[in-house]
């Protein structure tokens, strides 16, 4: 029997485990379906996330068209291992993972510091990576990204941190905003069983450690970036605090074949807020000839 899109709603997914040959059982989900001559599109997640973090909207609308895969890093959710305290390390775990599951090339989205670890795969290993999107992103050693803002890392940080504070990073203050950012966590709460393990305190320290490390001032490094010559969509909220919307153009700059789109009334979490929008752009971006 054929599988329906329905069937492959995100939201439904089961929870998957592949053994790596780096000796990390890597969580997943699969949204599967017919390629249809399309290279599958694997996830890499934001600071402190799991598989529950992604908008099941966002993910859905993406596999209207083809197949997604998102995953944990090492020691990250439903993931065996330690987390890893640098970007290239969670590369390398990256390379792992899709070649445990032997995609051979891919397209990529990374959010966040999955943006950071989308860029470190494509430099490690060029020919794993078809096109790349880099959402909420920006390159290693740019000048004032030593570390977030105190609000920022005091609302995404702590132990416990709420929803009122996921708002206030991932979310504009506008009413419009907010009221698509409670949209989103009501998404994404709204798996009740088979959810993915919670990431803990050492994953937090870890990435945190990877983020500081990504934004250490280095000329060196900001000239590395412009050896990615793959398609690049770069794209942003126009009010994010977390990254700001000026280290989009900055990348975009760098990388040769990169296009940048900035999101309105919006902030970190544009991609979730402008669901619909930012899936048909990355289709259009993925399909479109070289």
């Amino acid at each position: 029997m054929a599988t329906t899109t329905e069937d492959r709603a995100y939201s439904g997914l089961p929870n998957k485990v592949v053994s790596a040959a780096d000796g990390i059982d890597y969580a997943y989900r699969d949204t599967g379906g017919e390629a249809g001559g399309t290279l599958p599109l694997v996830l890499l997640q934001h600071f402190r996330g799991n598989l529950d973090s992604w908008d099941p909207a966002l993910i859905d609308a993406l596999a209207a068209g083809r197949r997604v895969i998102t995953f944990d890093y090492a020691g990250v959710g439903g993931s065996t291992g330690a987390t890893a305290s640098t970007m290239g390390e969670m590369a390398r775990e990256t390379i792992a993972f899709i070649a445990a599951l032997e995609l051979g090339q891919v397209d990529l989205l990374g959010f966040s510091i999955g943006s950071f670890v989308a860029q470190e795969v494509t430099l490690i290993r060029p020919a794993i990576a078809r096109r790349v999107v880099l959402a909420s992103s920006a390159p290693q050693g740019a000048a004032g990204m030593h570390g977030w803002a105190p609000e920022v890392i005091g609302a995404v940080g702590t132990p416990q941190t709420s929803p009122e504070e996921y708002l206030d990073v991932f979310f504009a203050r506008s009413d419009s905003s907010r009221q698509a950012g409670q949209a989103a966590l009501k998404r994404m709460y709204a798996r009740n069983q088979d959810r993915d393990t919670a990431t803990n305190w050492a994953t937090r320290q870890a990435q945190y450690d990877a983020v500081c490390n990504w934004g250490v001032p280095d000329h060196a490094a900001l000239q590395r970036v412009s050896a990615i010559k793959h398609p690049v969509f770069v794209a942003n909220g126009d009010s994010d605090p977390m990254i700001l919307p000026h280290y989009s153009y900055l990348l975009a700059g760098l990388i040769p074949q990169a296009k940048v789109k900035i999101y309105p009334d919006a902030a970190h979490g544009f991609l979730f807020q402008h669901h619909a929008e930012f899936a048909a752009d990355v289709e259009a971006f993925l399909s479109a000839p070289r």
